[in-house]
Order: C-alpha cells, then sequence, then structure tokens
C-alpha cells in the first residue's frame, strides 16, 4: 500500500512539473508583418505586378489623351471620352482585382508560416509588434525564414 501511495504521489509531482515546464515555455510572440512582407520574395513579386498594371493604365490614358486632342469634331470627343470612360473603368476594376487578390494571396502565406512557428516555438498566441509594450518574443525573422525556404 505505501509503494502504491508512494507512486500516486511521484506521478502527481511529475504530472505538476510537467504541466509547470509547460507553462513555462509557453508565451506570446510578436511579428513585424511590414518587415516580413518587405523581405519575402512572393510579396516582392506581387508588388511589382500591381505597380506594373498600375503603369500600364497610366500610359493607356497617356495613349488616349493623344488620340483625344487629334480628333476634330465635338461630337466625336464626346464619343471618345464616353468608350474611353468605360474602358478605363474595366481597366480600373481589373487592377483593383489583382491588387485584392495578390494581397490576399501574400497574408495567407505569411499567417501560414506564422502558424507554424506558433506550433514550432511552443507559443499560445502571436500578436503585431503593436500590441506588446513588454514582453514577448519577436518571432518576424523566423516567420522570414520559413516564408523563404518554403516549408509553409
Amino acid at each position: 500500500m505505501k509503494k502504491f501511495k508512494l507512486s500516486a504521489l511521484l506521478m502527481t509531482a511529475g504530472l505538476f512539473l510537467a504541466i509547470g515546464n509547460q507553462a513555462y515555455s509557453a508565451g506570446i510572440g510578436y511579428i513585424d508583418y511590414q518587415k516580413v512582407q518587405e523581405n519575402f520574395p512572393y510579396a516582392q513579386q506581387a508588388v511589382k505586378e500591381i505597380d506594373a498594371k498600375a503603369l500600364e493604365m497610366q500610359q493607356y490614358m497617356v495613349d488616349k489623351e493623344k488620340q483625344y486632342k487629334s480628333l476634330d469634331t465635338p461630337l466625336k470627343k464626346q464619343n471618345f471620352e464616353e468608350q474611353t470612360a468605360r474602358e478605363f473603368k474595366l481597366k480600373q476594376d481589373a487592377y483593383m482585382k489583382l491588387k485584392a487578390q495578390k494581397e490576399e494571396e501574400v497574408y495567407n502565406k505569411i499567417q501560414a508560416a506564422t502558424k507554424q512557428v506558433l506550433v514550432q516555438q511552443k507559443l499560445d498566441a502571436i500578436v503585431d509588434y503593436r500590441v506588446i509594450f513588454v514582453g514577448g518574443v519577436d518571432i518576424s525573422d523566423l516567420v522570414i525564414q520559413k516564408l523563404k525556404s518554403g516549408q509553409f
């Protein structure tokens, strides 16, 4: 009976130590999203694609302005303006759709890598660095490494 009590006491003590160690190793991580985004090659490529689309729209307007100046009657100018406005609206909608799509893809990839770091580092939560006043663990560089390695 004494061996049973001793075993139960040792198992209980071991359980408390295990829980205590788990609580000690858990914590809060924080991430500088802007830093991660700036150092993520996929995000850099997405920004280039979005910028190229914006330049394409600017060039379209420059070309249309040149065409507009060559028109000779008010009716032709009015029709040209209406047609150009419709075409530009379509281009602008496509630009906004591309921008939203790329931003969502970048966010989802960063979030997936961050979740993996959360598990690997045994953290309870990861928040934006602007929320932390004191304490926490900066995991920005770990997330950047994960993203660059493509293992997310």
